[in-house]
């Protein structure tokens, strides 16, 4: 069991909130730990603002004044070796096939800087490091240029060649002079070079059994490239004895069967039922399954260190590179709950993250560049992910020089100044000194760094593809070598380390091994692997729940509104601010009523907090608000001090950490994702700057939180406020395309009996007043399982002041109500026409009811939740009516966008007397919304007067 499985799980429990009025510390003990916090902030928090992580910093010392002054009188050295540490990996041999260009660089001649006498001794002081042969820690002072030449080229020109002089921290630069130079070389044990040869042939059997048993499937193997399995295997030893007690693991496909079923130990007869077609879940759940180069793993490994090592590989869609920003959000969150445990240490050396990338998609996907975009930001920062490109230098059938516009696959890279390790993937034993160089680099300044595995990739695409059809010449080159593995295994019998006999009796036994599970996958019954550890208090529901009591107590709500907006004596807030948001929201907590959107949304959060939970805010400029109307933080108009109010609630509450992220929706979304699945008691929202933008992310809407339950059966509580409304403001402003979502919903048109369990994959709503948002938010954490919510916000409604909510629509005993009928309306029977509405239209169509006194003949029906489609409800509602004529469902999109094409075939199956729906809307458009506003005024009156 891993370090973390021991630790106690944050159960939410019943609260007292009378204790939490009369008291600082609540009844129960959350999961933040402010005493730790106290102990380690300096760390991971700066300026007041929670969560804001300072990048690590190192510093070498400077030269003395004697290097200095020999660097002046041997600038000519200085000159070459410089050059070598800067294009000396243009010279090195890198690619196993010959196929990447050996560029002969003209500023390594040593003759060019005046070097002819090959005897001469320089002073190397201040310039290059040279082991000295009579001592492991002395450099030598002096050597010819024979001897420095050889060093450059075996340092700098190997089978491992380095990019770090793109760095600008001449601290960063330094180390890499002195550990690559110094450390010039990795020596291996005997033991670490059977462990080398036993990696490499366990992958090469695989994939040949794999070929004998299953030659129709499509497995991705690792031939050409089996110098990944020695890579990771290093990378988990070496951080794992290095303190490293949790890896995040993103990949994608090749190879991934090769390391779930030998490094990860997932079982060969679970995969091999899987290969024949049987589901990798027990039938009974309610789960679609995967690919089998989508499978993933959660293990504990153990490598004699102070703590055993747990490794998570997520599982991966097909869209490449996806995963990449949802491994750093669940690092992030790993990280973030060791705040409860962990004092001794920075956050990176416990959990660290990393990433496998194909050479193609590292360079054509631009999720690549928005992920490293968010790796040293301070509130997305995990302390560094350790890249390994397996550069199999093709991308499916197009090569290298029509696959990027760079030369290196890993130059994406340097828009974070990554330093990159090159490696010949024909030489194991340089992977691990690449392995080890980028590991400490990444320890000792929590920063990315890349490792460029060049390898190649015997057969095609997938073994089913033919690559010789458009690459001849290389897979002729291919065809004609040794695997790595037997290249290796001539190494090791050149060595006198193993024998014939003994490389064909583990072939032999790892065979017989995978043989003996084949014949057992007929027979396997796969268990749920699911809902475990800080997972195991939730259930796989089999019906939502939509009425549970999401309320809180009144003296709980004042509490959270006063604090909301309390800030020090000595914090200078904005006087606009002042006025219009603290003095303002004071009064209506004073007054529980009046409440308007952002003072809900503060309540819901601060309650949450209160009991314990950690909440995370995140997206474009969320701490402000693009309206300006939340103000979660504060800042000093004359220091620019932080406060975050809402933290300051109790002693003993769980924290609300802003993220104002960088301008980006597929990382950022994939991120949240990501540190959504890690724990179900923290709640993490993020908000698109217009909700218009959302689909910047829609590959992790689609693969990830859509449908990421059903495929893989992870729950995932991802809010997304999305803010929506047709206010003129034209295409690309006013339609977050509630459509698109609805598209998604597996929500069942074909179930019409209440006893038939309804399992939504999403919550979708478009609520009408803050107490609804407010009871929205709390549901999320109050329920025994996890779904994500997608909820329409608002604009215009933020500050409008029909759109408001009064405590008792959120003390304790209320609820988040799917409909909302007309409760105003005495003679129910006198109604003629029904109107369903969703969303801020509703309050324009009270209006115009009202100043044409229509009140006694039409009735105004808001549907607050459309997925799952509260068909109960609705029917109990319309239940009240028996004269109605005519139904109507109004929306401001055009009809073709929208819920209309959702709702219509949904109601008209509750609908009495065999009515049918008619829908009132802005004509069909390939547009969103106009960008005329007289058209945009048009537009709405035409539907209004259409309705009345």
């Amino acid at each position: 069991m891993s370090y973390l499985s021991n630790l106690p799980n944050s159960i939410i429990r019943p609260i007292n909130f009378g204790l939490i009025c009369s008291s600082s510390r609540p009844i129960i003990r959350p999961r933040f730990n402010h005493k730790i916090w106290s102990q380690i902030s300096k760390n991971y928090h700066d300026n007041e603002a929670f969560g804001y992580r300072v990048p690590t910093t190192f510093t070498m010392q400077d030269y003395t004044d004697v290097e200095l002054l020999n660097r002046i009188e041997n600038a000519n050295l200085l000159r070459l070796v410089t050059a070598y540490r800067t294009y000396g990996h243009k010279e090195a041999h890198l690619d196993p096939l010959g196929i990447l260009e050996r560029e002969k660089v003209l500023a390594l001649d040593y003759e060019r800087y005046g070097f002819t006498d090959p005897n001469k001794v320089y002073n190397l002081s201040g310039i290059l490091h040279v082991k000295n042969s009579t001592s492991t820690k002395d450099s030598k002072k002096e050597a010819d240029i024979g001897t420095i030449i050889s060093h450059l080229k075996k340092v700098y020109c190997g089978k491992v060649a380095y990019e770090f002089m793109h760095i600008p921290n001449a601290s960063e630069r330094r180390w890499f002079y002195y550990t690559l130079e110094f450390y010039d070389k990795t020596s291996l044990t005997i033991n670490e070079k059977r462990k080398i040869f036993e990696l490499l042939t366990r992958s090469e059997v695989f994939d040949h059994f794999m070929s004998k048993k299953f030659p129709q499937i499509k497995r991705y193997g690792l031939e050409g490239a089996e110098s990944m399995m020695v890579a990771l295997e290093k990378l988990f030893e070496v951080s794992n004895k290095a303190g490293v007690i949790e890896v995040v693991l993103g990949m994608p496909h090749r190879g991934r069967l090769n390391l779930l079923t030998d490094l990860l130990k997932f079982p060969p007869v679970r995969l091999f039922h899987k290969v024949k077609g049987n589901p990798e879940f027990p039938e009974h759940l309610p789960a679609s399954g995967d690919v089998l180069s989508h499978l993933a793993s959660s293990l504990i490994l153990d490598y004699d260190a102070t703590k055993p090592l747990s490794v998570s590989m997520l599982h991966n869609p097909s869209h490449l590179e996806a995963v990449n920003p949802v491994a750093m959000g669940k690092t992030r969150a790993k990280q973030m709950d060791l705040l409860n445990f962990e004092t001794d240490c920075n956050l990176g050396d416990r959990v660290m993250c990393i990433q496998l990338h194909g050479d193609a998609a590292f360079t054509g996907q631009g999720v690549v560049m928005e992920s490293f975009g968010l790796s040293n930001l301070p509130h997305f920062t995990s302390g560094g992910s350790i890249h390994i490109v397996v550069n199999n230098q093709l991308g499916y059938t197009t090569p290298a020089q029509n696959a990027r516009s760079s030369w290196y696959s890993s130059d994406i890279g340097k828009m974070i100044n990554a330093p990159v390790i090159h490696v010949n993937g024909d030489f194991p034993e340089d992977v691990t000194r690449a392995i080890e160089i980028a590991f400490e680099y990444r320890n000792k300044f929590g920063k990315d760094v890349i490792i460029d595995l060049i390898t190649y990739r015997r057969w095609g695409h997938n073994e089913l593809d033919e690559p010789a059809y458009t690459q001849p010449l290389m897979y002729a080159n291919i065809r004609s070598r040794k695997s790595v593995p037997a290249l290796y295994e001539e190494k090791l019998l050149a060595e006198d380390l193993i024998t014939q006999n003994e490389i064909k009796e583990f072939r032999d036994n790892y065979f017989k091994f995978l043989e003996e599970q084949y014949k057992l996958s007929d027979d396997y019954k796969p268990e749920a692997d699911t809902l475990k550890k800080k997972w195991n208090k939730m259930i796989m529901p089999t019906e939502t729940v939509s009425k549970l009591d999401t309320g809180v107590p009144r003296e709980i709500l004042e509490k959270i509104g006063k604090i909301s907006v309390t800030v020090p004596d000595d914090i200078v807030i904005h006087p606009r601010l002042k006025k219009f948001h603290v003095q303002s929201r004071l009064q209506r907590i004073a007054e529980r009523k009046n409440i308007d959107w952002a003072t809900a949304e503060a309540l819901a959060i601060g309650s949450l907090l209160l009991e314990g939970h950690n909440v995370r805010l995140c997206g474009q400029d969320v701490g402000r608000g693009t309206f300006s109307q939340r103000h979660a933080m504060m800042v000093c108009q004359e220091t620019e001090r932080v406060v975050i109010p809402l933290n300051n609630l109790s002693k003993d509450q769980g924290m609300l950490e802003v993220a104002n992220s960088n301008l980006s929706e597929l990382a950022v979304v994939g991120f949240e994702y990501g540190m959504s699945i890690e724990n179900p008691n923290s709640l993490n929202l993020w908000e698109a700057q217009f909700g218009d933008f959302f689909n910047g992310a829609q590959v992790i809407i689609d693969t990830y939180i859509s449908s990421g339950e059903v495929k893989w059966l992870r729950q995932s509580g991802l809010v997304m406020l999305l803010p929506h409304g047709y206010d003129g403001a034209g295409p690309e402003h006013s339609s977050c395309r509630i459509e698109r979502f609805l598209q998604l919903s597996n929500d069942r048109l074909d179930v019409l009996n209440d006893n038939i369990p309804i399992n939504p994959n999403m919550h979708i709503i478009n609520p009408t007043t803050p107490a609804q948002y407010f009871h929205a938010l709390r549901r999320q954490l109050k329920r025994n399982f996890r779904k994500p919510l997608i909820v329409m916000t608002p604009k215009i409604l933020l500050r409008s002041p029909a759109a408001v909510s009064n405590f008792e629509e959120m003390i304790s005993g209320t609820t988040f109500l799917p409909v909302l009928g007309n409760n105003d309306i005495s003679e129910k029977s006198k109604i003629e026409k029904i109107v369903f509405v969703c969303g801020k239209l509703y309050y324009d169509l009270v209006k115009e009811r009202q100043n044409k006194k229509l009140e006694d003949k039409v009735a105004i029906i808001r549907v607050e939740e459309l997925c799952p489609f509260p068909r109960k409800e609705l029917e109990q509602e319309l239940s009240n009516y028996n004269n109605v004529q005519e139904f109507i469902w109004c929306q401001e999109e055009p009809q073709n966008n929208g819920a209309f094409t959702f709702i219509e075939p949904r109601l008209n199956q509750i609908l009495p007397n065999n009515h049918k729906i008619k829908c009132i809307s802005r004509p069909i458009s390939a547009a969103p919304a106009v960008g005329i506003s007289k058209w945009h005024v048009i537009e709405h009156s035409k539907i209004l007067n259409e309705i009345f």
